[in-house]
């Protein structure tokens, strides 16, 4: 992780304002000894919170639309009038940076999903999620099984990108994740909250405080991650407890839903 330069400069000049009158002035050793122990004091304390934000992320349910035990059920009729709104799975070329390809597989993955169950063909998605994984080259995507996807965020995900020195962009997965899906429920919430419950609404609410909470804190160690912060801001609108407050706010938050996805995979 980058270290904290504002902090550290500012830490700095207390020392030198503390020198002055007949104290024996410190040695530039000694004021780094100290300047590296207040950082590393610092990220100690932003580290353990940002992983029992991570501990709690991986103890909420996955969201209805994405489960694969049939919450969500089409009727043949529902099935032929395939969802134009899914991203087009040549937005992968046009990615540059590594965390522009995090963050469109992680959308990807969960469109895949929805044009598996519309009975789309998904051949390209395919494709083009494998090409992103080459160029990611992240070893930590090992511990996901065939049947997840690397968009959940589980535990064992978590602690295979720390090791990886690569947290900054699990948040960044599951930021992308949560979005895309509220983008895809805002598309048809008649037919997709019907699988939700309270909890699952509530669910929602809980998935973007632990998410803003945690990048708001690494933005202090990443910039890449203030472009991520600022997407996903207007979403603090969504605050529901229940299905109906959910259905409401949704409505309501729509463009911002949007707004936020195109920052986050279109640009």
């Amino acid at each position: 992780m980058k270290k904290l330069s504002i902090v550290a400069v500012a830490f700095a000049a207390v020392l030198f304002a503390a020198c002055g009158g007949n104290k024996k002035p410190q040695t530039v050793q000694e004021t780094e000894d100290i300047k590296t122990f207040e950082q590393e004091q610092i990220e100690a304390s932003i580290k353990l919170n940002v992983d029992s934000l991570a501990t709690a992320m991986a103890q909420l349910k996955q969201l209805p639309i994405t489960e694969k035990n049939g919450m969500v059920v089409l009727t043949d009729e529902e099935r032929q009038v395939k969802p134009t709104y899914l991203m087009e799975p040549a937005v992968a070329e046009n990615t540059t940076t590594l965390s522009q390809k995090y963050r469109v597989l992680s959308a990807m993955q969960v469109d895949k999903e929805i044009a598996e169950l519309y009975g789309m063909p998904t051949a390209e998605y395919d494709n083009e999620i494998a090409k992103l994984l080459v160029d990611i080259n992240d070893p930590s995507f090992k511990v996901i099984s065939e049947s997840d996807g690397i968009y959940e965020a589980s535990q064992e995900l978590y602690k295979a990108m720390d090791e990886n020195g690569r947290i900054n962009f699990y948040w960044q997965i599951v930021a992308t994740s949560l979005v895309e899906q509220m983008y895809v429920i805002s598309q048809n919430s008649e037919k997709f909250l019907a699988s939700f419950d309270d909890d699952a609404a509530a669910n929602v609410t809980m998935r973007i405080v632990l998410i803003q909470d945690a990048i708001e804190r690494l933005t202090n160690y990443d910039p890449e991650l203030i472009a991520v912060a600022d997407a996903i801001e207007p979403l603090k609108v969504i605050n529901a407890v229940s299905v109906e407050e959910f259905r409401t706010q949704l409505n309501e938050a729509a463009p911002q839903i949007e707004a936020a996805r195109t920052a986050l995979v279109m640009e």
